[in-house]
Formats: C-alpha cells, sequence, structure tokens
C-alpha cells in the first residue's frame, strides 16, 4: 500500500477536537456493536482543561461535513496525564462516523528504529484541511511508552492518528502528542516528533457499550498526576 492509499482509507475515522481553550485532533478507535457509542483516541493536553472545567468539546467530522457539541454530561473523558493520551466516549450519529475502525498495533510490539511512520492532523496554520506528515523513528522511548520521530508536530496536529504501512495495509501505532525543538545553541532549530502509543486505548474503550456505563468508571482528574515528561533538549 502507497501513504496515498492509507490516507483516504484513513480519513473517514478523523476529527477535529475543538474546546474554549484550543483544537487538535481525534480519531475513531472504537464502536459499540449495534449501537451509536464511540471511543475516540486524541492527546490529553487538547482536553484535559475543558475536562478539568466541565466545558463543552466539540467533534467535526470534515469529511461528512457533520459536527456534535459534547457538553459534560454527554460525554466521559478519561485521561493519562503521564502518556499524554485521552478517550473521548460519547454516543449519537451526529458525526456519522464510519464502522470497524481501522486496526490499532498488536500490544507489547514496537516499531524499530528507521521504520517509517506517518501522521495527520488539522494544523492551526489551515484548520479547515486535514494534513499529511511523515518521519522515521529515531528512538524507543521505554519511560513513555512512546516514540521520537525524525518529523514534524505542529499545533493543531496533536492527538492526530500515527500510522505505519504494512503487508496487507496499515496500522494505528500511536498518538501525536509534541514536538521538541532543539534549542542547545539558543536558537531555534528542527527537532523530533513525540508519539505516544496505543497501548492505552487497546482495551480501554473496548468494555464500554453506554456513555452511562463509561462515566460509572469515568474519575475526576487528578490535580497531582505529573504532565508528560518530554526528554530534554540536546
Amino acid at each position: 500500500m502507497e501513504w496515498h492509499e492509507a490516507i483516504e482509507q484513513v480519513r473517514p475515522y478523523i476529527v477535529r477536537v475543538l474546546t474554549p481553550y484550543g483544537s487538535g485532533t481525534g480519531f475513531l478507535v472504537h464502536k459499540a456493536e449495534n449501537q451509536s457509542v464511540y471511543g475516540i483516541a486524541s492527546a490529553a493536553h487538547v482536553v484535559s482543561q475543558a475536562h478539568d472545567w466541565e466545558m463543552p468539546i466539540k467533534v467535526e467530522h470534515l469529511a461528512s461535513g457533520k459536527q456534535r457539541m459534547l457538553r459534560a454530561d454527554d460525554r466521559a473523558v478519561f485521561i493519562d496525564n503521564s502518556h499524554d493520551s485521552a478517550a473521548i466516549v460519547f454516543s449519537g450519529d451526529d458525526v456519522e462516523l464510519p464502522d470497524g475502525p481501522p486496526r490499532l498495533i498488536e500490544s507489547g510490539k514496537i516499531m524499530k528504529v528507521g521504520v517509517e511512520l506517518g501522521w495527520l492532523g488539522f494544523p492551526a496554520v489551515s484548520p479547515g484541511e486535514l494534513c499529511f506528515f511523515s518521519g522515521r523513528v529515531s528512538a524507543h522511548l521505554n519511560n513513555q511508552s512512546g516514540y521520537l520521530v525524525d518529523g514534524v508536530a505542529i499545533n493543531g496536529v496533536s492527538g492526530g492518528p500515527t500510522l505505519c504501512l504494512t503487508a496487507d495495509g496499515f496500522q494505528y501505532v500511536g498518538v501525536v502528542s509534541a514536538y521538541v525543538p532543539n534549542r542547545a545553541t539558543g536558537d531555534t532549530l528542527p527537532g523530533l516528533a513525540v508519539v505516544t502509543d496505543v497501548s492505552q486505548f487497546q482495551e480501554l474503550v473496548e468494555t464500554f457499550r453506554t456513555v452511562d456505563e463509561a462515566r460509572a468508571q469515568q474519575e475526576p482528574p487528578d490535580p497531582e498526576e505529573p504532565s508528560i515528561q518530554l526528554p530534554e533538549n540536546n
């Protein structure tokens, strides 16, 4: 499969996520059978502030032109600040997300250094356009369950899906988290993208059949929970 083919296949599963504090990207990782209950993956920093203050989160599905405004009572949000990942669970057919989301990478499998990855999102410089980026794995971050990737991640792309091509198609391997520029010389020079792996989503949303069920298991955010620890610039 070529990248342009993978992009066309994954496009219907990607949404733009907006809050009163900013915007990012998300993608479908689960849809309950026989029910319109969705699980959207994103980055924690995209939705955590809105979640803390019970502010609205808007999900825009640009592929269909549909959108859904999610109030605090309409959703369940699961935050993992240590990995900068989040899952939003909600119901309804407003956004017309497709069935059968693309598969996640097998649990426990790690991408090797040098493997090419691609990611998509809605950059702030052109928020109405789904843009594609790519790069190669520079290192695996064992302590953060993620990767450093030789590529660009800019505002608005956070929370977007990261893919790898396979012999029979493609699979999700991570979530765009951040971009770490090199400031070792005092100037801002090209750096590395940070991608969190999908281990937090392997089982989380699979267990939810209704939003009420998800909300019953939702824990309030912990103000003492540490933020994601990005690698030192060098």
